[in-house]
Parts: C-alpha cells; sequence; structure tokens
C-alpha cells in the first residue's frame, strides 16, 4: 500500500502480576488512595535493593512467543537515565541490549487487506509515576505525583514503521490487545492498562513522538491531528522538527513538549543490584502454556461451525465472547448462534458501553441458549427476543419471567388479523392505505409499522407484511 506516511508504535501494557516489578507492593492501586500502594524500593529510597517479579518475566516472555519473536536466552536490566518528578530514583529500571526478544509479527486485516506488521522487540520495564496537571499540562500552575503506579511491571512491544495510517495504528493495537488477553497476562479494562508512544513522519519530513496516549481511539485522534499539522507545515514550506509531543485529550490536539532525545542522552548501562536472567530455561515450558490464538481460533471456527469470515472475526476478538459462543453453538445451532451474538448481543454490549466479561453477571449461556430456543421454536419473534437481551443487560432477571411480565409471547393468527383489521380500519391510516393502493409501495412500511405498534412487537413483521400485502389486494378487488 503506497503512502507517504509512516508510523511506529511503542506499546507499553501492565502485565497482571500481583506485585510490583521489583518489589512486593500490591497492583491493585487502581481505586486507591495516592501514594498509598508503595515501600522504600518503589520510592527509590538510599538503600533499598530490587528484586525481580518471576512471574513479570514469564509473561514477558509468553508475549513475545505468542508474537512470534526470537526469545534471547539471557536479558539484562538496564538503568534509563534522565530526570522527571514521576521517576523517583532519576533512572528508570529497563532493557536495552538484551531485552526479551526480537523480530516478531502480527497479522492485521485493513482497507487493503492483510498486513503483516514487524515487532522489532518486546522488552520488560518499570512503569514510573503518575503525574496529575491541575488543569492542561502547557497551562497548569503546578502538578501532583502519585507513586502507586511506581514499579508496576510493564511489557513494551515496539513494532517497525510498517503502520500506514491512524485506522491501521486502532486495528493493530485491538489485535495486540486481543492476543495478550488471549494469553492471561493483561485485562485491557484497567485505567491506564496500554498507554502508547507513537512516532509518526511524512515523506519530506522529520519524525515527531507523540507521548502517553492512553486509550485506543485516542491513538487514531492523536495520529490524525499530527498528519493534518504535519502536512500543512510542509505544504507552507516549513520545516517539520524531530521533536517530543504531547496528546490533550480534551483539545484533541498535540502539544510540543521538548526536542526529541536520543538514546545516547539516557547513558544507559547496566543495572548493577540486579543479576543476569537466564531465559532458555523458561521456553519449552511456556511455549506450551500458550493457547489457542485469535488468528487459529477465528480459522477452525470457520471450518468447525461453517459460519461466515465476518462473524468468525467478530466472536474471536474477545475471549470472552469466543468462550461464549463456543458455549451456546455446543447446545443450539452454531449459525444462528453467531448472528445473534456477533450482530445483535456486540451491538447491544456496545451501545451500553460494557464489555462481556461484564455481562456475563447478568447473562448466562444458558440463558441465552433458552433465548434461542424460544426463538427457533416460535415462541418469541425475533424483536421479542432482542427485547429479552436487552431487559437482561439492563436489570438481569430470566428469559421466561421478562416474556411472561412484558407480555413478548408471539400472537396467534387470529390475534394478527384483528390487529391488522384495526389498523386497516382506523381512519388515522386512510391516506397510507390510498397512497398504496394508487401504487405507493413504500406506504406498506408504514402499515406494517402501525400493526407491530398495535402488537408491540409480538408479531413477526413479516408474516404481518404478507397478510397486510392480501388484505389490501382483497379490498382493491
Amino acid at each position: 500500500m503506497k503512502s507517504d506516511v509512516k508510523i511506529g508504535l511503542e506499546c507499553h501494557a501492565q502485565l497482571l502480576t500481583r506485585s510490583k516489578l521489583f518489589c512486593p507492593c500490591p497492583t491493585d492501586y487502581h481505586n486507591a488512595d495516592p501514594n498509598t500502594h508503595v515501600c522504600p524500593i518503589c520510592l527509590g529510597l538510599p538503600g533499598a535493593l530490587p528484586a525481580v517479579n518471576e512471574q513479570a518475566i514469564r509473561y514477558g516472555i509468553k508475549v513475545a512467543l505468542a508474537l512470534g519473536c526470537e526469545v534471547q536466552p539471557e536479558i539484562i536490566f538496564y538503568r534509563k537515565n534522565y530526570y522527571y518528578p514521576d521517576l523517583p530514583r532519576g533512572f528508570q529500571i529497563t532493557q536495552y541490549d538484551f531485552p526479551i526478544a526480537f523480530n516478531g509479527m502480527v497479522r492485521i486485516e485493513s482497507d487493503s487487506g492483510e498486513r503483516e506488521i514487524r515487532i522489532r522487540r518486546v522488552h520488560i520495564e518499570e512503569d514510573p509515576g503518575r503525574l496529575v496537571y491541575k488543569g492542561t499540562i502547557d497551562t497548569a500552575k503546578y502538578s501532583l505525583v502519585d507513586y502507586n503506579r511506581s514499579g508496576i511491571p510493564l511489557v513494551e512491544i515496539v513494532t517497525e514503521p510498517d503502520l500506514r495510517s491512524p485506522k491501521e495504528a486502532r486495528i493493530f493495537l485491538n489485535k495486540l490487545r486481543s492476543i495478550m488477553e488471549y494469553l492471561g497476562v493483561f485485562n485491557g479494562d484497567l485505567e491506564g492498562a496500554m498507554r502508547v508512544d507513537a512516532n509518526i513522519s511524512l515523506a519530506g519530513g522529520e519524525r515527531a513522538e507523540i507521548k502517553n496516549i492512553s486509550s485506543y481511539k485516542g491513538v487514531e485522534r492523536a495520529l490524525s491531528f499530527e498528519i493534518t499539522r504535519q502536512r500543512n507545515l510542509l505544504r507552507r514550506g516549513l520545516p517539520v522538527k524531530q521533536e517530543t509531543r504531547h496528546y490533550d485529550e480534551v483539545r484533541g490536539i498535540t502539544i510540543s513538549m521538548r526536542t526529541k532525545e536520543f538514546e545516547e542522552d539516557y547513558r544507559y548501562f547496566p543495572e548493577p543490584d540486579l543479576v543476569p536472567v537466564r531465559t532458555a530455561e523458561y521456553v519449552p515450558e511456556l511455549e506450551a502454556e500458550i493457547p489457542e490464538l485469535p488468528d487459529e481460533k477465528r480459522k477452525r471456527f470457520i471450518t468447525q461451525y461453517s459460519i461466515t469470515s465476518e462473524h468468525a472475526t467478530a466472536l474471536t476478538y474477545d475471549k470472552y465472547i469466543a468462550d461464549f459462543y463456543e458455549a451456546v453453538a455446543s447446545e443450539i445451532d452454531p449459525k444462528l448462534s453467531a448472528t445473534w451474538i456477533a450482530d445483535v448481543l456486540k451491538g447491544e454490549l456496545n451501545y451500553r458501553s460494557i464489555t462481556m466479561r461484564e455481562a456475563l453477571e447478568r447473562l448466562s449461556t444458558d440463558d441465552f441458549v433458552l433465548i434461542l430456543r424460544y426463538l427457533k421454536q416460535g415462541v418469541i419473534t425475533e424483536r421479542g427476543a432482542t427485547e429479552v437481551i436487552r431487559e437482561m443487560l439492563d436489570r438481569g432477571g430470566k428469559p421466561e419471567e421478562i416474556i411472561k411480565r412484558r407480555k413478548l409471547a408471539r400472537i396467534s393468527s387470529a390475534e394478527m388479523q384483528h390487529a391488522i383489521d384495526a389498523v386497516l380500519n382506523d381512519e388515522a391510516n386512510r391516506g397510507a392505505i390510498s397512497d398504496y393502493l394508487t401504487g405507493k409501495r413504500e406506504a406498506l412500511n408504514f402499515l406494517v409499522g402501525q400493526v407491530m405498534k398495535y402488537t408491540r412487537g409480538r408479531a413477526e413483521p413479516k408474516t404481518v407484511r404478507s397478510m397486510l400485502e392480501n388484505a389490501l389486494s382483497n379490498a382493491h378487488k
């Protein structure tokens, strides 16, 4: 795909360990008061020595293996030296020459078809603290520092500049999130669970780095703004400087922070308080623990359940949705299950901005199977089934109770005929009837809607349309 845009991402994802990377402080800080999950080690107090969290190493290797990377036999931690208020030691413990892995790849589906995005490296590092600005970053008179996040284990995935658009960047991040959640090492629903630094350049200009973008949609918006900004500079004959910029999510703009640093500015050197870690002994065991990942599951769903490629993609993006589908499909028609989960259920979840994980608290697989069984048996209509799903997501309950309380059971033929007669005999509908009889076929849609309203959605629209056509045809004769 030809493009004058080059984008590379540095993705920092929080690993789901119970304690921090170099100390025993708990990582469940998200709802805690500031500076309550800290100790001398993560505060960088003199004499406090770090000790590596083995689980974080194992999780990092798992991520590298899932991305097809070459895991290195030995990793060494380094000090990355720079001063910033959220970095209590004056340096960050990370990896440099000896990271966990090199040379991986992620396949994404873009507008131009399937593309391969190369992974340059995967390494582990500690998270700095969090700065809280009173206002925007460029107008705040002061900021506060919360060190609860200091020392949280992060896996950093660095791509080559293979992405060609903001949309591709968002697709890549969604795919990366999916892979890590399948591994069980990451929870994308946590606040700040993934933060992204994006490097972007246009032909004829220098590279700019946008720091600490904290949402998937934010990455797309930040890159779109930056492309426009750089294009406007180049169009006016002005230089695009190599610099570091901040993305202001409130205003949707990027702001210049400082001239771009180079690697030598950080004066990397090996961390003297930590010994090298041999990773070779972990690889065989962790390779055996790699589960079926989204791409493999998608192919299997198409073959095993004979569903469409589009449905298989929608069902395997989220591990919880994939597991939910398999449980439902084992009890009832897999194609029907795919349609109702990929199209209807996912749509209702998106509308409510909730995840499948949250929905499982109110909607079980047994409940969903029962809803589809009632639909197949003709107990409820498609609209009725949708209403039951909505009610359960909003307030919980059981399908049978909701159907009875809200009178969603499909009406009888006699009741249907009564509803049609009522609509056709209603003076308010005379205009629509006349329009239909004079050749305006779209008027029938209005009359179908009136019958559906009269029956409170308990009738099947296709049946209503057919019966209306017959009734109007007979009336015209």
